[in-house]
């Protein structure tokens, strides 16, 4: 399963929060991402989602991505790794 390592997840909740984001932290550990889960057993790292709405499932043929979520989510990922790289 994906288990996020504790000072990069509080990194990326903290950076999502200084966004304006909801953050949960009560997430159990998945198996939706269980390629990224093998790269967080050899590197610390962090596992994030980023909602879409009322949206059908991501998987689901019905499902239609926000277009609106483009900008704040490329800021959250830039400011993480910028955060991040220090």
């Amino acid at each position: 399963p994906t288990r996020n390592h504790k000072a990069e997840a509080d990194l990326a909740a903290e950076m999502a929060a200084g966004l304006g984001m909801k953050v949960r932290r009560d997430m159990l550990p998945t198996m939706g991402a269980e390629d990224f889960g093998r790269f967080l057993e050899l590197i610390p790292g962090s596992y994030a989602w980023i909602g879409n709405g009322d949206s059908a499932g991501l998987h689901h043929p019905e499902f239609n991505y926000n277009d609106a979520l483009l900008p704040i989510a490329a800021r959250y990922l830039a400011g993480t790794a910028k955060a991040a790289l220090g």
